[in-house]
């Protein structure tokens, strides 16, 4: 989109959230076409990500990962609505967000990232994809001891073989090595935790708050972190939600196609 435009009051304010063991230095692309097409965006860490300050054995629940994107959210000057949008395991914090703050979200996009269904716990979602993917999809990726026996779960991190083949197949080399410099351990919060109550609520996502923001979701097809397969499973679960495409892209899209990924956020906002 043409700075011209924007200027004709198309500017858009865009939160943008990153997925597991990641931060928000992986938009450093497409904030950078954003703004230079005069959009406002913001990338956020979660808790223990990037560069927020807190280590993974601090973070005792998915609330409090999410809480940097639920402050933000808090802190949007009246009136102001944004355009979310989430990237991989980032899905369920921008579902949260949009649950308890749907009159300042104007689109949630999901960009090769979980969607969680109305009347249904988040974790379901990502109990599904493990059982898709099967347990040897990780490949060389750690689990860590868990520091903190007061926390359910344990962090792990991406592997460098699994990165390249899974995540970042499409990407330029140079962003695999930034990733592989950068990525932090993290711990999922949404599996095998019976008291993690947030993401074991089925009652959390309800059909007249989160149900009612238009939702849209980019499908990737040369995914494989999230198969398309498994995309477009969540898809049917949500028949209200709106479906586009991305060609060529890795599940790190905003990596390996970052200006045809602008083109079409900037569209959905738009539209």
């Amino acid at each position: 989109m043409a700075a011209a435009e924007t200027k004709r009051g198309h500017r858009r304010h865009f939160v943008l959230v990153h997925g597991m063991c990641h931060g928000a230095w992986c938009w450093y692309k497409a904030v950078t076409a954003l703004r230079r097409s005069g959009h406002r965006a913001t990338a956020l860490d979660m808790a223990g990500c990037g560069t927020h300050p807190a280590r993974v054995d601090e973070v005792r629940s998915f609330e409090e990962y999410s809480r940097p994107l639920l402050d933000a959210m808090a802190a949007l000057p009246p009136g102001e609505r944004v355009v979310l949008i989430a990237h991989s395991h980032g899905g369920y914090s921008v579902a949260l967000a949009v649950e308890r703050f749907p009159d300042r979200v104007a689109t949630a996009v999901f960009v090769a990232a979980s969607e969680p269904a109305v009347g249904r716990p988040m974790a379901a979602t990502s109990d599904e994809l493990l059982a898709y993917v099967g347990p040897d999809f990780f490949l060389d990726s750690t689990e860590l001891q868990q520091e903190d026996p007061n926390i359910k779960g344990k962090p792990f991190i991406f592997g460098p073989n699994f990165m390249a083949q899974t995540l970042y197949q499409l990407s330029p080399p140079e962003d695999l090595t930034l990733g592989l410099m950068l990525i932090k351990p993290a711990n999922p919060l949404t599996t095998g935790n019976p008291d993690e109550t947030v993401m074991r609520d089925a009652k959390l996502l309800t059909e007249e708050r989160y149900g009612l923001v238009r939702r849209v979701f980019v499908e990737v097809e040369d995914d494989h972190g999230i198969p398309v397969e498994f995309q477009r499973r969540m898809v049917a679960q949500s028949p209200s939600i709106e479906v586009e495409e991305i060609a060529g892209a890795d599940h790190m899209a905003m990596l390996s196609r970052p200006e045809e990924l602008v083109e079409l956020l900037s569209r959905i906002a738009n539209n």
